[in-house]
């Protein structure tokens, strides 16, 4: 019995001692979705850990992060002065002196059919003498006056406030007949808005610097926490870790980093704001106007915290980039 049953035995294929199991493409996702978790976890407890230092790399950071976000809202505001300033940008048309009123009006509405026109406002002689002696406070004296010498103007509001678009405009309007002189100054604008320019440069070249500071802040925070690391990294390495398993931990670190140095950044521009808005608009008012400091707003906040969380990722992978071809198993 015991032969027949070796002899069945016998017929059947030989099994292997151990068999090559396949794993599918939906259980290696599975698996990475898994290690990725466990180490955003596990590099948000490392710095928990050592809430001091964490805190003073981020501090660091946020404070490489405020200097050029502040400066892009400084120039946000002078963008939005500037739309203000176009607004009021006008073209004063001077009327020949020995037009009457009606004369007046139909070269006002010649001047308004004029490409590229927005509007034009006619003011008389009269109104412009009233206005001119409310301005200097001479009102007896102007009044003593048998002519008005003030001659009846057009104020012309441009479609296109550009400075060369005015410029070629105010020209034109000095072709119309009835017009003695067009007037347009235009040299603040311009002024402004090179200003404005090498504004948005400086603050270009800035966020490249501190960027950079961002990079070498993270980047050598890591290196530390690589060498303090190098034992486990080593081993491991022996057992078959590949360079991204390894790198994954210190990556995530470095975003933590980069997500906390922005959170700190907004802080302390939301506070920075606050601190500057009762003078700034103390300031505005003196000149008559109403002017508000800008804030980042959501979509700016996210938008920082994204940048920085990128450069804190971007700093971490270069850093043990360059350290793990050091790092060779013993």
């Amino acid at each position: 019995m015991t032969r027949r049953t070796t002899s069945s035995e016998s017929q059947r294929p030989a099994r292997r001692g151990a068999r090559a199991s396949q794993v599918g493409l939906e259980s290696r996702t599975r698996a990475w979705l898994r290690h990725h978790r466990a180490m955003w976890l596990d590099s948000a407890q490392r710095l928990a850990k050592r809430p001091l230092s964490s805190l003073l790399t981020m501090l660091a950071i946020a404070i490489a992060l405020v200097l050029p976000s502040g400066l892009w809202l400084a120039l946000d505001s002078a963008r939005l002065l500037d739309a203000e300033l176009d607004e009021s940008a006008t073209v004063t048309v001077y009327l020949d002196t020995r037009l009457d009123e009606r004369a007046a009006m139909d070269v006002a509405a010649r001047l308004r059919d004029q490409t590229p026109v927005a509007g034009a406002r006619l003011v008389t002689a009269a109104e412009g003498l009233a206005e001119f002696q409310q301005g200097v406070g001479l009102e007896d004296a102007l009044a003593s006056l048998e002519d008005n010498p003030l001659p009846a103007a057009v104020v012309v509001t441009p479609a296109d406030t550009d400075p060369d678009a005015v410029r070629v405009l105010a020209s034109n309007l000095e072709a119309v007949d009835g017009v003695d002189e067009a007037r347009v100054d235009l040299a603040w604008l311009e002024r402004l808005r090179r200003l404005a320019e090498l504004g948005q440069r400086l603050a270009l070249a800035l966020a490249g610097l501190f960027g950079l500071g961002v990079l070498l802040v993270v980047g050598n925070t890591i290196r530390l926490a690589v060498e303090s690391r190098r034992q486990e990294i080593e081993v491991v390495t022996l057992i078959g870790a590949t360079h991204a398993f390894v790198r994954r931990p210190f990556l995530y670190s470095g975003a933590w980093y980069g997500l906390g140095g922005g959170v700190l950044a907004i802080v302390l521009l939301v506070l920075g704001g606050h601190w500057l808005s009762a003078p700034v608009t103390a300031l505005a008012e003196s000149y008559g106007a109403h002017f508000t400091l800008p804030r980042l707003g959501l979509g700016g906040s996210v938008l920082l915290c994204f940048c920085s969380t990128l450069l804190g990722w971007l700093g971490a992978w270069l850093a043990v980039g360059r350290h793990l071809a050091d790092i060779k198993p013993r």
